[in-house]
């Protein structure tokens, strides 16, 4: 068997998001970060672009709708066909704004949307909002620019990112139910049905894990804190040697039958225990983030749904 070990691993950063969002802020501040920075190119081009010796630095490939050949399934199949790739760790960084402060930062600079260049900015960054959303479901990182200001982005960008700043490995824990399949590209899953489901109490069938009444009834159960310490042992045993490795992101899913009670709940915990360890964690809740119903939290982001959490 062929002993991979020594290929020099190429780290590659895909920035995406509605225009408006920061996508350019985002590039430039890699580019300053030691990244070779490319942006607004064709997505036919990158594997020809990946296609060789890898580079002694990390890539940033800035992408949006004005590339005459983005699509979301274009992009998303280019992400499918690189993930796992040997000697090339790929990441999609989204960045995310409000729909109301996108139209104000183009009321602001007086440019037209590029999808509605005789219309008014409100009606292109619905437009392009709808367009990427299955983009935004399936990136690695996504960071919330709504109250950010240019170096509050360079900040964020810098702490996930930066090649010389803390623990250089990006994590991301992911609820998600088990009913829609298990979220794209996770590196270790864990099941938590077997906890006392919430969605049975009336009281609580409409609230979520990120609310404390269904957080101290899920935390009742006897198995919950030894499972969420057995969690937390392995993960915390489990990332330093993936961060020795090279590897620069880590994904774990989390489910349980609707992803919106148990698997919030435990992702919740489990992504403050890590961060509590130092560790650069975001949180994502896909059946929440569905139906509107997540919260933020801290560098984060959230989802849910109305089936069995």
């Amino acid at each position: 068997m062929t002993d991979h070990s020594d290929i020099p691993s190429q780290r590659v950063v895909l920035v995406t998001g509605p225009s408006g969002a920061g996508r350019s802020t985002a590039i430039n501040a890699l580019e300053d970060f030691g990244y070779e920075a490319i942006d607004n190119i064709p997505v036919s081009l990158i594997p020809r672009l990946l296609d060789g010796p890898a580079l002694p630095r990390p890539m940033a490939l800035g992408l949006d709708v004005r590339n005459r050949d983005f699509s979301p399934d274009g992009l998303l199949d280019l992400q499918t066909r690189l993930t796992g790739v040997q000697g090339l760790t790929l990441e999609l960084l989204y960045l995310d704004c409000n729909p109301d402060v996108l139209v104000r930062r183009y009321s602001e600079t007086r440019r037209r949307h590029p999808l509605a260049p005789d219309a008014s900015p409100a009606e292109g960054i619905a437009r392009e909002i709808l367009l990427l959303e299955p983009v935004r479901a399936r990136s690695d990182i996504l960071i919330d620019t709504t109250d950010l200001t240019p170096h509050d982005l360079r900040s964020e960008v810098q702490g996930w990112f930066g090649t010389d700043t803390g623990l250089g490995m990006a994590v991301s824990v992911h609820s998600f139910s088990y009913k829609r399949g298990l979220p794209h590209g996770v590196d270790v899953v864990f099941d938590c049905r077997f906890l006392n489901n919430p969605y049975w109490e009336p009281r609580l069938r409409g609230l979520t894990g990120q609310d404390a009444d269904v957080v101290g009834y899920i935390a009742v159960d006897p198995r919950f804190a030894t499972y969420l310490e057995h969690i937390l042992g392995l993960l915390t045993f489990q990332l330093p040697a993936c961060l020795a490795e090279g590897k620069a992101h880590f994904s774990v899913g989390i489910g349980c039958t609707g992803g919106q009670h148990r698997s919030v709940a435990v992702t919740e915990k489990v992504a403050r225990g890590l961060a509590d360890s130092g560790w650069r964690v975001s949180t994502r809740h896909r059946e929440l983030e569905r139906r509107g119903l997540a919260k933020g939290m801290g560098g984060a982001d959230a989802n849910s749904g109305r089936s069995p959490g």
